[in-house]
């Protein structure tokens, strides 16, 4: 059975009111989730924040985490971007002993032909000493990796072992489920989706909500891979309010605010991003205070 089945979160990078990094506040959070019944972790994705980490704190969050985790959960770490050969020197001079598998986001900006993402992700997966597993997000990179093309990598390399599908595309899911190979993982990356995903033979998900409402998110997942629809979806409903407001305004001042509501850490993201509105962190603090 694969590690990655479940409930993955994409961890946020906690700043003090400085811009600093929170390393205080992230271990919380690590544990927080650990305690709470996350499966996985994922470290440096969009939701951490990643663009605007330099080279040495992304180091100092990945020795946190792995400090803070001890070995309870499997570790992703996020490699991506727009330049081939600029990712394939960052996974070669990186220190993966404590990361299980690579998350490698689509190029963005580049709007690369589905040959060219072929290219792409060959080239990193033939560099990657730790399994990989692809992120197709096309409201984010502009352009939608088709699952002709994630199949076709998942036919031909044995270490891209699965794809982070966030289309918000239904029918996509549907189409990568019915068509992949046995033991490749169809992960979902839309929180308002995961459910229907995992129903219809989705391996889990990579949320941003789970990590703030880590046992309820995850017992959701697992009801969901057992099939028990109906007490999914009650904990489904429950989370839904909330999904929506966090993506409202951009991801992840929305879950940076929910922390803040949680007093698990402060609502600062970096520049361009500003924090949530007020309006927003209204809502958002009444839903957490009637949760």
């Amino acid at each position: 059975m694969s590690k990655f089945l479940g409930t993955g979160v994409a961890l946020i990078t906690p700043f003090n009111s400085d811009s600093s990094i929170n390393h205080e506040a992230l271990a919380n959070i690590v544990n927080f989730n650990i305690d709470n019944g996350t499966d996985y972790l994922v470290i440096c994705g969009t939701t951490g924040e990643s663009v605007t980490l330099t080279k040495e704190e992304k180091k100092e969050v990945v020795a946190t985490i792995s400090k803070a985790s001890n070995g309870r959960v499997p570790l992703v770490l996020g490699i991506g971007g727009n330049n081939t050969a600029l990712i394939i020197d960052e996974i070669k001079s990186t220190d993966l002993s404590n990361i299980d598998a690579i998350l490698s986001v689509s190029p963005y900006y580049s709007k690369p032909t589905q040959e060219g993402l072929y290219q792409h992700f060959k080239a990193i997966a033939e560099a990657s000493p730790v399994d990989v597993i692809l992120y197709n997000v096309p409201g984010r990179t502009s352009k939608n990796m088709e699952p002709e093309t994630t199949l076709r990598l998942a036919n031909n390399f044995d270490n891209i072992i699965g794809v982070k599908e966030a289309g918000n595309n239904i029918s996509q899911y549907y189409e990568l489920i019915k068509n992949k190979p046995d033991d490749f993982l169809i992960i979902s990356g839309d929180d308002d989706l995961a459910l229907g995903a995992v129903l219809a033979g989705g391996a889990g998900v990579i949320s941003v909500i789970g990590q703030a409402f880590p046992k309820e998110f995850s017992n959701m997942i697992r009801l969901g891979l057992k099939g028990n629809a109906k007490e999914a979806y009650k904990l489904h409903f429950k989370l839904m309010d909330i999904i929506g407001y966090i993506f409202e305004e951009n991801n992840p001042a929305g879950i940076k605010a929910v922390f803040e509501a949680l007093n698990l850490c402060e609502d600062t993201v970096r520049l361009p991003l500003v924090p949530a509105s007020n309006s927003l962190k209204s809502k958002i603090s009444s839903f957490v205070e009637n949760f």
